[in-house]
Formats: C-alpha cells, structure tokens, sequence
C-alpha cells in the first residue's frame, strides 16, 4: 500500500478508504458463503445526493423537540431517550442493567418487576416498540426485549420507568421483538432464536434433530406468556400486519444445524407466517401441549401445520418489517442481495389452500445491493433499506419493484446514500405506524471507525440522521453512541402524556404502601421506625432539605429497609437516598414512595445523605445511622 493511499483512507469520505472497508467485509462474507455455494451479486454504484436538506435539526434553545426517540442501549440493557431532530439525549430508563443513580435494580421495588432475574447484572436490550391502538401509536408502553437472558419489559410511558418484565420460558435469546397493531396491542410477539432440546434440561444435548425454537405472544396487558408456537429453524426477526390477523418472522438455518457453516448451506430458507386466529383456536380447543415445568399452551407450528406457513426466501434472512401501507411484509436476504416482498392480501388464499406454492405470494424480489438488514418507510410508497456491505441506504419504489418483477422494464432503485459504516437497523420517523410521515431516517451503523476523536480500541457507534422530506437523502447530522444501541422507534411528541408528579395511589409502589400499612404507618404524615426481630424498618418523609429522620440506631447484622415519601410536590424535584460504605442509592421523585433492604454488616456510625441536588441546602440533608456491635 502507498502512502498516498493510506493518507487518502485517514479521510472519512475517501474513495480508497471505501473500497477498503466494502471490500474486506465482502471478501470475509464472500468467503464464507462461497464454501456453501452461496450467491453474492454486484451493487449499483452510490449516487451523490445535490439537493440541500430541506429540514433542519437544530431546535433553539428553550423549545421542544418535534419528536420522542427511544434508542435501545445495546449491552447496558437501558433504553436511551432522545429529542428529535436536535439528537439531545434527555433521559435513560434503565431495564435490563443495574442503574446507580435510580436504584434500579436494587430498590424492593424494581427487585418485584425484574423477579428472580434481578440477579443478573447484564442485558442486551435490542427491539424497542411503541404499543397502538388501530395502527396507530398511543403512547401508553414501550416494549423492548433481552437477548441475552431471554426476558421482555414494558415501560410506562406516563412515568418513563419499567413496570413489568417477564422471563420467556422453553426458549433462548428473545430477539425479534414486535407488536400488535391492530385493532390495540393485545399481544407481543417474540422470537425465540436459538433451538434448543424440548425439554432442555440435559437430555438430547448432541442430537441437534432434537432442537427446535418457538414463536411467543405475551399479553401485553398482564406481561403473561399466553401461547408459543414450535417452528423449525432459527426465528431471527419480526412483524405483525394492520389487521390483527398475521404475524411473520424471518428463520434462518432451515439446514437445523448447530456450526456455522452448516447454517449458510440452503440456498433457500423461510419466512415464517403465523395465523393468531387460528393459534386461538387451537389453544380454545386444547389442541396443544406444555413443555417441562412450564404451563404454557406450546401449539404445533411445524412445517405442515395448520397454523403456519413457510414461505421460501434467500438467504439467511435477517430483517423482517411491514410496509406503512399495510400490504407487504419485506423480509431482506443478507446473504443475498434482495429483499422479498411478500403480500399480505394472498395470505388468506395460502391458509385455505387455494395457492400451489408459498411462493405465489411474493410479490417481488427486487435487488437492492451486499448485505440488506432492514427496511423503513416513508409513507409515500419508497422504502429505505441498510445494506451491510456496500455501507448504505438505498431509497426504492415499491411498486415500481413489482412492475419490474412483473416483467416491466422499470428502474426502482431512487438513490443510494453512503453511511459510515456498516449500517444495521435504520428507522425513519413514526415509520412503524400508518402516520409515517417521511420526514428523518436513522441510519444505526456498526462502525465509526474515523468519525470522531480518537478514544482507544473500543470506537464509538455512529447513528447517522438524515433528511428524506425531498427527492434524495440528505445526510444532515452523526450522533456518537455507546455499546450497539441496536435499533430504535420515533413518535411525536404529542402522542405520549407525561406525569410530572406520581401519584400517591400508583401501582408502582403499591406493595410498598400496603407494607407500610400493615405496620400501621402512615407515610405520607409519618416518620417510624419498626423493629421486627432481626429486621428494621425504617420509615422516613422527605421535605427539602431535610429527612423526617436525621439518626436511627440498629444492630450488626439487623436486616434493615429503608422506606422514603417524597412529600414535595414541585416538579423536578427529586429527592434521593443513600447510605454511604453499604452500596446502596435510590431517587425518589415527588410524591414518590421508594424502598430498599440491605444488611448493616459493620459497627460504626454511617452516614446517609440525599443524592439528588434539591435546594440550597442540599449538602447538610443528611443523617446517620448507628450501628452497635
């Protein structure tokens, strides 16, 4: 390599660079497919975009943003709000992970939502997903799942804090996560991606024709696991139609393998459709098992079932999403260049019989370029699809995809857009909803490479916004990010309600109430301490600045929790807790009751202070509390 060459790739947009960075992705991928006969085909060479971006991200200082964006945190298992268009991170609920400043994780209350699997400390938080009423997003939860320890939370979007969160049973690794959308969101739906023996509790280890994964659907009322469906393969990514009638998810590894190589040798694998009304009636009518110690009602959605169809598609399909428009789910080949439009109106003729061949029901399989993963839309009949390898969004016209398929000598590739670099998921706003509205795209890429100032091995994430209210894609804004935020969703900001203040009556800490009530303690007038054999129960107001308790005494080893009510109730003002040296620290908003047990394990005088800057005063609102030996 020159050196002219190598000082030309320290430029983000250099041509060789490019060449470099596609072609070493393509050449491991092409390796890797070509020893299974995998097919890889040339992309359309990128188009500049000329026009100037008709929209601007800049919101003035003091005025709110258009838009709320909910990012998932990738590996810290938390949800990242974002403002959009400025891109000003506002807020990070935690979920998944362990979180300091909040206490969650940690609090008797979040400890209850999380159940048993509050022990663990990682998460890998993927899908986030607003819930709808008739298609449309009504800002009352957001879901998103974790891949890495097989669970799936809600948030309220009124308090902005997880609420509910369940462990999917018979399955491993949630990763497609999706919602009903019609006519309200009863069900969400959830992949289970890794086959694994049924049941899976050490027999069958090395009989790999024992493996299989499920299609859950969790009520999304009760967070309770209401049916699974067994499939063959490896359930990948989701979406459910406008009606309430379908749902599909991409499968790949139709070979049942468990190596790598075995995984890539069909030339051929499945979009699965599944039938909820006829899952219904099954579970109605008992036609169903359970698996191990689990209740479950597991329905036959083998290939052959009556409940599902398997739709042949290429290769290795990845991403899986539903047109704006209601007809198509577009499933993209990863290890192909196309995407395959499948229309959702023949579905009902394919469950009846009335088709010969699964395929009948694409309706095109336009090729689009190396490596597409996702597919968003803008509601004005284009689709935008990130294609891996060749590091770019590709704008096309869908119904120009299926004339050409028809046999039209059309052209229904609009543009091609470099990104930087290697883009995954990419999402345009309200674009999961009947109200696209085709005003910003976020291209999530993988890769920052020389983006932004140097921090070490570890690079940031790039997340790229970019305006599509015009004829081409204008690139307008790079937002750095931590740890693979892996996909994101963005609403107006209109259709979510936000709370100020809780409420005193709010199920969020209900339990904690009704303890306070069966040791006949009052907190929102009351201050009380309540010795029940080895445990103490520590009840405190809190009225900036100070506690309604500035000193209590315990014994080494007394199991102690500590109760506090924010009694104020101005907005933003948040109050805390924390006992110094014993690892514990929570936020108690106003009008908020929160909890938290831990073990005074040493002798001595530990001070406990407020941890969220509430007044003046702020660093004398304290206490201390006596341990005796």
């Amino acid at each position: 390599m020159t050196d002219e060459i190598k000082k030309d790739e320290q430029k983000p947009d250099s041509p060789s660079r490019r060449r470099f960075l596609g072609g070493t992705a393509a050449v491991g991928l092409l390796g890797a497919a070509g020893a299974t006969g995998g097919m890889l085909m040339k992309s359309t060479p990128a188009t500049a975009a000329p026009a100037k971006s008709g929209n601007s991200p800049h919101v003035p200082l003091g005025e709110l943003d258009e838009y709320y964006g909910f990012w998932s945190g990738g590996h810290s298992g938390e949800v990242r709000v974002y403002g959009v268009p400025s891109m000003r991170e506002i807020m990070r609920i935690p979920v998944f992970n362990h979180c300091s400043a909040t206490g969650w994780g940690h609090t008797n209350e979040s400890k209850r939502i999380m159940g048993d699997s509050h022990r663990f400390f990682n998460g890998d938080a993927h899908h986030p997903h607003v819930s709808y009423t008739d298609g449309s997003h009504d800002g009352r939860y957001l879901f998103i799942n974790d891949k890495a320890n097989t669970r799936v939370a809600r948030i309220r979007l009124d308090v902005f804090k997880t609420d509910a969160m369940v462990t999917v049973p018979n399955v491993q690794a949630i990763h497609g996560l999706r919602l009903q959308k019609a006519p309200r969101t009863g069900y969400v739906f959830a992949n289970g991606e890794y086959m694994v023996p049924k049941p899976n509790d050490g027999r069958d280890l090395n009989d790999p024709s024992k493996y299989f994964t499920m299609y859950s659907a969790i009520d999304a009322d009760t967070m309770e696991v209401k049916w699974q469906v067994l499939v063959d393969g490896n359930l990948d990514n989701t979406d459910a139609d406008y009606t309430g009638k379908y749902a599909a998810a991409t499968c790949y590894n139709s070979e049942g393998e468990v190596s790598l190589a075995g995984k890539m040798r069909a030339e051929r694998d499945w979009v699965v459709v599944f039938n909820i009304h006829l899952i219904e009636e099954a579970v109605k009518n008992g036609d169903f098992t359970t698996i191990g110690d689990s209740k479950v009602p597991v329905v036959n959605g083998r290939r052959g079932s009556k409940v599902t169809r398997y739709i042949p598609v290429p290769k290795n399909p990845h991403g899986c999403n539903t047109s704006t428009d209601g007809k198509y789910f577009i499933a993209a080949g990863k290890l192909s260049p196309t995407v395959t439009m499948i229309e959702i109106a023949k579905l009902d003729d394919l469950f009846a019989g009335k088709l010969s061949d699964e395929r009948d029901v694409v309706a095109a399989e336009p090729e689009l370029g190396l490596g597409p993963l996702h597919t968003t839309y803008d509601g004005r009949g284009f689709a935008y699809t990130s294609l891996f390898l060749d590091s770019q969004i590709v704008k096309w016209d869908m119904e120009k995809a299926v004339r050409n398929y028809n046999g039209e000598n059309v052209e229904y590739i609009v543009q091609k857009l470099d990104v930087h670099y290697q883009p995954g998921h990419n999402h345009a706003t309200l674009s999961e909803s009947k109200d696209a509205d085709g005003k910003w795209l976020f291209s999530l890429n993988k890769f920052s490479k020389d983006r932004y100032l140097p921090v070490g091995p570890l690079h940031p994430e790039n997340d790229q916004m970019i305006d599509i209210s015009g004829d081409q894609m204008v690139l307008v804004h790079d937002t750095p990010t931590f740890a693979e935020p892996h996909d994101a969703t963005v609403i107006r900001r209109d259709q979510i309600k936000t709370k100020q203040i809780w409420e005193r009556n709010d199920p969020y800490f209900a339990d904690t109430i009704a303890m306070a009530k069966a040791d006949g303690v009052d907190v929102y007038t009351e201050s009380k301490i309540i010795r029940d054999g080895n445990k103490v129960r520590v009840y405190m107001t809190s009225v900036a600045p100070s506690f309604g308790i500035n000193e209590f005494t315990v014994k080494k080893g007394n199991e102690v929790t500590v109760i506090v009510t924010n009694l104020d109730q101005i907005e933003d003002l948040t109050h805390g807790f924390c006992m110094v040296d014993h690892g514990v620290s929570m936020e108690v908003s106003p009008q908020q009751t929160a909890s938290i047990t831990f073990t005074a394990d040493r002798a001595g005088v530990f001070w406990y202070y407020c941890n969220w800057f509430c007044h003046a005063l702020h660093m004398e609102m304290g206490g201390r509390m006596l341990v005796e030996a």
